[in-house]
């Protein structure tokens, strides 16, 4: 039987650094996680300094392996330059994540801070973003799992319809199983998306919970209203091999209690 990968996400841990992270998600039984850009970067420069290999010995201490690293982007500036600074630096930290032991960079479309981009540019000025990264990819060997994340990448068909229009095999999808119902799609909706994008996920975020925007609460896996078992099901159809990535939300976060509830779930449902 093939191994099980599962992992948790560092950065919403609360009260650990990413060693105690490291010893208390290996004490729970995890083997794999998500780091975040900080852990890696020291700086927002192009060429900025990096301890891409120290993190990964330090968690190799605790039995851990690294599934996927937020490369930390931002598409949308009102400003080119900013844009293009923005894509500099994607393709430089691109060359530092296989450093990692792993070659996923889990990305975001764009946050547009501050409103500054008229929302009927989010889609030309993504595109051609992820159109520039790509070029780079092969030669990296990275690819990239974008997550539909905030209010910009929160639809399953427009994360269809990128990927298809960039062409690139190395560009999927991370798929966070709550955050469309966050954004505020139905049940029945979400399953379409988990549907149409299965057979184009790089990496998972496996989150429960229930309502949406201000109603949003979140729950230990299998205590929320999403159709979890649903997208495993699909996931394991096209032959998912990563890493299934518990990310906890709910009221019981301080010293791993959410995520021990999780784990018990991946565990028997995987």
């Amino acid at each position: 039987m093939a191994e099980k990968k599962l992992g948790a996400i560092h950065y919403n841990w609360p009260g650990y650094d990413l060693e105690g992270f490291a010893q208390r998600a290996s004490e729970i039984g995890y083997t794999h996680c998500e780091v975040r850009a900080s852990d890696i970067w020291t700086d927002d420069a192009v060429d900025g300094a990096h301890r891409a290999e120290e993190v990964r010995e330090l968690l190799a201490r605790y039995g851990m392996q690294i599934s996927a690293v937020e490369i930390g982007n931002d598409f949308l500036q009102a400003d080119p330059a900013d844009l293009d600074a923005q894509v500099a630096r994607y393709k430089a930290r691109c060359k530092v994540i296989p450093l990692t032991g792993c070659d996923i960079a889990r990305s975001d479309g764009g946050w547009n801070r501050n409103d500054q981009v008229p929302q009927e540019q989010w889609d030309a000025m993504m595109l051609d973003a992820f159109k520039r990264v790509a070029d780079g990819l092969e030669e990296a060997n990275v690819r990239i799992a974008l997550d539909n994340h905030g209010v910009t990448t929160n639809d399953g068909d427009w994360q269809l319809s990128l990927i298809q229009r960039v062409g690139s095999s190395r560009l999927g999808v991370n798929l966070d199983t709550m955050n469309y119902r966050w954004f505020g799609h139905d049940l029945e909706k979400i399953d379409h998306f988990y549907e149409i994008l299965a057979p184009h996920v790089f990496h998972v975020h496996m989150k429960d919970g229930t309502g949406s925007r201000q109603d949003y609460k979140g729950a230990a896996l299998g205590d929320g209203e999403i159709n979890l078992s649903y997208a495993v099901s699909l996931l394991k159809k096209t032959g998912y091999d990563g890493a299934w990535t518990a990310e906890y939300e709910g009221p019981e976060a301080e010293g791993g209690t959410g995520y021990e509830k999780c784990y018990g779930w991946l565990a028997e449902n995987i």
